[in-house]
C-alpha cells in the first residue's frame, strides 16, 4: 500500500468516526453545549476539522474554490447535526479527489502554504492527519461529558 493510499484510508476512517461521534449526540443542543472545562463544542470542533482539511488539502493542494473562515469555525452555533454530517461527507470526497493523483514527487515537494514553515507535502499531510485525530478525541470527550455516555 502506498503512503497516499494509507493517508486516504486514515483520513476516511477518522472522518467516518467523526460522523459516528456527531451522530451519537442525542440532540443538537448537546452537540453545541459547553460544560465543565471544555472550551469548544463538538459542533465547533467538527466545523474546524472540516474547515482545516478543506482549506489545506482542498484549496491549497487541490485548488478547489473553498474559502476558509476559521473564526466562524469557532463562532457559529446551532447548525444541525445533519448539516455537519453533509460537511464531513464533502470533506471525505475532497480528500479522496485531491490526494488520489499525488505522486511521490508531489509528496517530496515543499507544501505550497508556509503556515507550518517550510516542510514537505508528506510532512504536512501527516500533521493534518494527527491534528484531525487530536480534535476527534476532544469531540469524544465533549460528547461523553455532555451526554453522560
Amino acid at each position: 500500500m502506498s503512503f497516499i493510499s494509507s493517508l486516504i484510508e486514515i483520513f476516511e476512517t477518522d472522518l467516518k468516526k467523526l460522523k459516528e461521534e456527531i451522530s451519537l449526540y442525542e440532540s443538537d443542543t448537546e452537540l453545541w453545549s459547553i460544560k465543565k472545562e471544555t472550551k469548544n463544542s463538538g459542533g465547533n470542533l467538527c466545523l474546524h476539522i472540516c474547515g482545516n482539511l478543506q482549506h489545506f488539502i482542498g484549496a491549497t493542494l487541490g485548488n478547489t474554490d473553498y474559502k476558509r473562515d476559521r473564526d466562524a469555525e469557532f463562532a457559529l452555533k446551532d447548525i444541525s447535526a445533519n448539516e455537519l454530517l453533509v460537511n464531513v461527507d464533502t470533506t471525505i470526497e475532497v480528500i479522496k479527489t485531491v490526494l488520489s493523483p499525488l505522486t511521490q514527487e508531489d509528496l517530496d515537494k515543499d507544501f505550497p502554504d508556509d503556515a507550518f514553515g517550510k516542510k514537505s507535502t508528506a510532512s504536512i499531510l501527516t500533521l493534518l492527519a494527527t491534528h484531525m485525530n487530536y480534535h476527534l478525541g476532544q469531540i469524544n470527550y465533549h460528547r461523553r461529558i455532555n451526554t453522560g455516555r
